[in-house]
């Protein structure tokens, strides 16, 4: 398992384009990828499961990868993270 977090940057937070390339970018992989803000947590292979944690700027959110190519899914997810969020 592989794990980190990220303070979100982007002024609008994840919306529904940004929610849609993350769905993208983590489809690319076979591990499950989960995405949580607080208490509430999302598959980040599904856009409603996304948007419906209501991330905005400023908020944390901790990504958790699991599966046969993690280590790759992790790197490819942080640096997609912190260039488009």
């Amino acid at each position: 398992m592989k794990q980190f977090s990220y303070v979100i940057t982007d002024e609008l937070g994840i919306h529904a384009r940004p929610a849609g390339l993350m769905v993208k970018a983590a489809s690319v992989y076979k591990s499950s990828v989960t995405v949580a803000k607080g208490d509430k947590s999302a598959d980040a292979k599904r856009i409603f499961g996304i948007m419906g944690l209501g991330v905005k700027q400023h908020d944390e959110i901790t990504v958790t990868i699991e599966g046969e190519d993690e280590n790759e899914a992790a790197q490819g997810l942080e640096e997609f993270i912190k260039n488009n969020l």
